[in-house]
């Protein structure tokens, strides 16, 4: 039986909950998850004040309610698969270095900061800074996979040094800004500086998009990289059609104000 855990009072500030993960939680009985620590505004409290707890760690941790107010959900997380059947907070995955965490609903800002590892599927939106780098580093994530199914907000990407990142529907600005390495693909709308100051890594936008000045034109072609992408994207559901997996895009390399050997690539269908 998976660990379930049911959000019974709603915090009314946010809530920190690193020891919502299923390393943290494996072999404890229900009375000991209870007991773990939380950090309720400034004062510290337990899991158990604001969860009811059932069953017991089985590899899977399913947590219920509108978890909107609860931060750092599967922080760190290594292993194992964490289920959110609403919405969830702050910092969502954040430095996390395997396993899967699952959100039925949206999520807030920083979902995957600095990730090293595993897969974070959205299955609505989300907001800010997927993938990023926290303010004042210089590397973001740096491996595994960001599926949203939905939109994301700006600056997804943010100094992305590898893994892929997929967002179903728009996106905000600044995506990719100072990228590394790594890969971007979105479906919906991209929005204005994509790649500014991106050193290395690739883009790709299925409808048109603006493109910076100091990127500069290439060629038309079929990227021999991308129809392995798109398929593994439309196996995990996103919107993939088959002309996009076989047709050609336009691609700009860029910034050059960096390294000159990023590359944008906009769908030309």
């Amino acid at each position: 039986m998976a660990l379930a855990l049911t959000l019974e009072t709603q915090p009314d500030v946010p809530l920190e909950a690193e020891a919502i993960a299923p390393e943290r939680l494996d072999r404890l009985s229900e009375s000991e998850i209870a007991r773990q620590p939380v950090l309720y505004g400034n004062r510290q409290a337990a899991l158990g004040d604001f969860f009811k707890v059932a069953g017991s760690v089985d590899g899977e941790v399913k947590v219920a309610g509108d978890l909107s107010r609860v931060k750092l959900l599967g922080a760190g997380m290594s292993r194992g698969r964490l289920v959110i059947e609403g919405h969830a907070g702050l910092h969502l995955g954040t430095a996390m270095t395997g396993g899967e965490i699952l959100v039925e609903g949206s999520a807030s800002d920083w979902v995957g900061p600095e990730m090293r590892g595993g897969r974070i599927v959205i299955k609505g939106d989300a907001g800010h800074a997927v993938g990023s780098a926290y303010r004042g580093s210089q590397v973001g994530m740096r491996g595994g996979e960001i599926i949203v199914h939905g939109a994301a907000g700006n600056e997804v990407g943010n100094a992305l040094r590898n893994g892929l990142i997929a967002i179903g529907g728009d996106c905000g600005d600044f995506a990719g800004v100072n990228m590394k390495a790594g890969t971007i693909v979105v479906f919906g709308a991209l929005g204005i500086r994509a790649g500014a100051g991106m050193k290395r890594g690739s883009m790709v936008a299925m409808n048109p998009a603006e493109v910076l000045p100091s990127f500069t034109y290439a060629c038309r072609y079929r990227p021999p990289f991308l129809p392995l992408y798109l398929r593994h994207l439309k196996a995990a559901g996103l919107p993939v059609e088959e002309a996009q997996i076989t047709g050609r895009y336009r691609r700009w390399s860029g910034d050059s104000v960096e390294l000159n050997r990023g590359e944008i690539f906009v769908y030309d269908g």
